[in-house]
């Protein structure tokens, strides 16, 4: 595989050039409640995804945050904690992912997550140089 990323003239192009980049492979950034993960990454292991990153994190969103009592204190914890999951598929799978992630980490409330996906223009695996999608 080239080092330049791969190229479709007949594709329209959101830069002007006249000439947009073939999506090989996308990241699917997800944030979901703790408890998810197991499921999740049990839904992944199903659709044949190879692996995942996960962080711990915090955040809020449309919850604001949450009120707690502690020795008769009440407190409110602004930024809620999360599991950010990181994960590069071939686009093709993208939307399976997408919709198992869905379907396993929602409760139907609010504070459920959310979900990004962007392009990934190439993936190198650093042990044996391999790129792109066979490095994922």
């Amino acid at each position: 595989m080239s080092d330049e990323p791969k190229q479709d003239a007949e594709a329209p192009s959101s830069t002007g050039t006249g000439v947009a980049l073939v999506v090989e492979m996308v990241k699917i950034e997800a944030i979901v409640r703790p408890f998810a993960l197991d499921d999740v990454k049990e839904r992944l292991t199903e659709l044949g995804v190879g692996g995942m990153t996960v962080t711990e994190v915090r955040g809020f969103g449309r919850t604001g945050g949450k009120r707690e009592v502690h020795r008769g204190s009440a407190y409110v914890i602004d930024f809620v904690p999360k599991l950010k999951l990181e994960i590069v598929v071939p686009a093709r799978l993208a939307d399976e992912v997408v919709q198992a992630v869905c379907q396993v980490a929602s409760t139907g409330r609010i504070g459920d997550g959310k979900i990004f996906v962007t392009p990934v223009l190439d993936a190198i695996r650093i042990r044996t140089g391999e790129r792109g999608e066979s490095a994922i």
